[in-house]
């Protein structure tokens, strides 16, 4: 299974940001989306980088008293990790296990089209495996003519 299986079935919606805004303005993003990362642009829409609401709780500790004008390029990750469309889900879960994130954005020809959580590629493993498990025990218990 790829990468793209996902895209197929999530979409390709991606929520950015620009770089100027505010921690508390990002938190809003954060909860009207029910979302836990948003991609970070500048106003010619160039990714910039990303942030998680870990970053958000984090800075929030540490900038408790001027969360509402500290922007979020303070607090955001810039040495992206990014995945393809064709890339195989055991690869994306090692790597995204290896460095200890969970969300992870796709590109496609240095153009994004979207991001997928850990979330997204446990369910579809898990998913595929069922569909694996269900064929073998049909066809040990003999349902299939022929």
């Amino acid at each position: 299974m790829k990468v793209n299986d996902i895209l197929a079935v999530k979409g390709s919606r991606v929520v950015t940001i620009v770089a100027s805004t505010s921690i508390f303005d990002a938190m809003l993003v954060f909860a009207a989306n029910r979302i836990g990362s948003l991609l970070v642009i500048d106003k010619n829409e160039n990714i910039l980088g990303i942030i998680c609401a870990r970053d958000v709780l984090m800075a929030t500790i540490n900038h408790y008293e001027d969360i509402k004008s500290v922007p979020i390029d303070k607090i955001m990750s810039t040495d992206l990790i990014v995945g393809r469309k064709d890339d195989d889900l055991d690869y994306v879960r090692a790597v995204m296990t290896k460095n200890r994130i969970r969300h992870l954005p796709i590109f496609d020809n240095k153009k994004i089209i979207g991001l997928i959580s850990m979330g997204d590629v446990v369910n579809a493993q898990v998913e595929e495996k069922d569909v694996e498990l269900r064929y073998y025990r049909d066809y040990i218990s003999d349902r299939y003519p022929g």
